[in-house]
């Protein structure tokens, strides 16, 4: 792996079975968005779109519905076990092919009609140099379309001091790591430096009403699995954070506070390959 384009400090969260769980979850939360952003980027039917960082393939199967039985989705990621996941799920599908590579330095032979990643530039060293890197696999006027985090807009309203808290955790911990996690902010930016013109970008907000299970399983699930990493950044010790507990003190908290939990802000940007 290319040392200034690797991952920011590998992958933070890891490929543990609870993680792959927890990025179950997680793809459930945010697949209206998600779709949402996919089809306003301009896919279409006909299109062969490579996935970047495809992880279990939640992605490559949203965009295989959106490209339809002409079209294809290659699947790319650094992790065998997810992609053995991935080919399990979406055996009987054509459409969809997975490969392992690196999202710093892998290229097909032959070029894509758009390039899209969810949040993977969350977690690289140089999102530009990544973004430029493969726009030399897109043809003439093809699309990329970067999906991330702003994790920014995280909050409870009214506020709930464990959710700040929580939130805290997690923020410090991945700039700690050298991860971004308001790089949702910054994609247009980033997308316009790497050379794309006719950039759009816009995020997308969900609102979580207090007896919603999804809000604390979320916030708790990535505690849980950067619960090493805070540690050993010093962010907060394991007492501090109650990991046993954790989950429901939130969800008590925001039942007792009436309490609407904001998660990430999904971010959406999107623009052409020069001709």
């Amino acid at each position: 792996m290319n040392a200034e384009n690797r991952l920011a400090g590998g992958y933070v969260l890891g490929n543990q079975t609870q993680e792959l769980a927890r990025l179950d979850a997680q793809a459930a939360l945010i697949e209206p968005a998600t779709r949402l952003l996919l089809r306003a980027s301009g896919l279409e039917a006909g299109m062969r779109v490579l996935d970047l960082g495809t992880g279990l393939g939640h992605v490559a199967r949203l965009v295989a519905e959106l490209v339809g039985r002409g079209g294809s989705v290659a699947g790319l990621d650094q992790s065998e076990d997810a992609l053995k996941e991935a080919r399990k799920r979406t055996e009987h599908d054509t459409r969809l092919s997975f490969v392992q590579g690196d999202v710093t330095s892998w290229r097909d032979s032959q070029p894509f009609d758009a390039i899209v990643g969810r949040l993977l530039l969350f977690h690289v060293a140089d999102p530009v140099a990544v973004v430029r890197h493969h726009l030399a696999s897109l043809r003439p006027a093809g699309r990329f379309v970067a999906i991330d985090y702003d994790a920014g807009a995280i909050r409870s309203e009214p506020g709930v001091p464990l959710v700040r808290e929580a939130v805290s955790w997690i923020v410090d911990t991945f700039a700690a790591a050298g991860a971004s996690p308001m790089i949702g902010a910054r994609l247009g930016m980033i997308l316009e430096e790497a050379g794309l013109s006719e950039v759009t970008t816009f995020g997308v907000q969900e609102y979580l009403p207090p007896r919603s299970p999804a809000g604390p399983a979320l916030l708790a699930g990535a505690v849980r699995s950067l619960a090493d990493a805070i540690v050993s950044h010093g962010v907060a010790t394991r007492e501090q954070i109650g990991l046993e507990t954790l989950e429901q003190r939130m969800a008590d908290a925001l039942v007792r506070d009436n309490a609407v939990l904001l998660p990430p802000t999904l971010a959406g940007a999107w623009g052409r390959k020069r001709a």
